[in-house]
């Protein structure tokens, strides 16, 4: 896309409390131990409308990538509201996906986006990248059972380049109940702003 849909916010233009949660640029460690840089590049977010009205791409609102729960931090939950820009790159990702299956894919809370004060940020997860989705039900299919949760996997692993899917199972780090899509410690940092002004220097 030429423009941001939404304004972009570097880090640095951050509120010093919104920092403190979102913690840009500093470093969480995954399972293994590697550590890996938060995203300091954001879209704002004024408002629940806002993102509901705002299409990422044909299929996705950003609405669907945002929805959290009383786990998450109550800074994160109010409004204006900070997403990673990688966020639109997990849409388009989606949004492939949702050509494949031709139906609706729909995204649990707290499956898209969860800044790391959110209560199920353990590790370095890639949902406080933006850049991981949760998906419950495609259609009017529910993914609950093994079956039906490898045959979307092989689906998304076929149309979207570089995805990783979370094995089926119960155990930490596998899922038996929805469909975990990401696309790794994806940092999106735009080279221009919505009024095609550096990153960085976006306010």
């Amino acid at each position: 896309m030429s423009t941001l849909p939404l304004p972009f916010v570097h880090a640095d233009r951050l509120p010093a409390e919104v920092r403190q949660v979102l913690r840009p640029g500093q470093a969480l460690q995954d399972r293994s131990g590697a550590a890996h840089v938060l995203p300091s590049s954001f879209l704002r977010v004024d408002s629940w409308a806002q993102a509901v009205e705002t299409m990422l791409t044909p299929h996705f609102r950003l609405s669907e990538l945002i929805g959290v729960d009383v786990r998450e931090a109550p800074l994160v939950r109010s409004f204006p509201r900070y997403v990673p820009c990688a966020l639109v790159l997990l849409a388009a990702g989606l949004e492939l996906f949702r050509l494949e299956v031709a139906t609706y894919v729909h995204v649990a809370a707290n499956g898209g986006y969860r800044s790391p004060g959110h209560a199920l940020s353990r590790h370095a997860s890639r949902h406080c990248w933006g850049t991981a989705a949760n998906i419950y039900r495609i259609g009017d299919t529910s993914l609950d059972t093994r079956e039906e949760i490898e045959k979307y996997a092989a689906i998304a692993r076929r149309v979207i380049p570089g995805v990783w899917i979370r094995p089926f199972g119960q155990q930490d780090g596998e899922a038996d109940d929805h469909l975990h899509i990401d696309i790794g410690y994806t940092v999106f940092d735009p080279v221009d702003g919505p009024d095609g002004s550096q990153a960085g220097e976006a306010g």
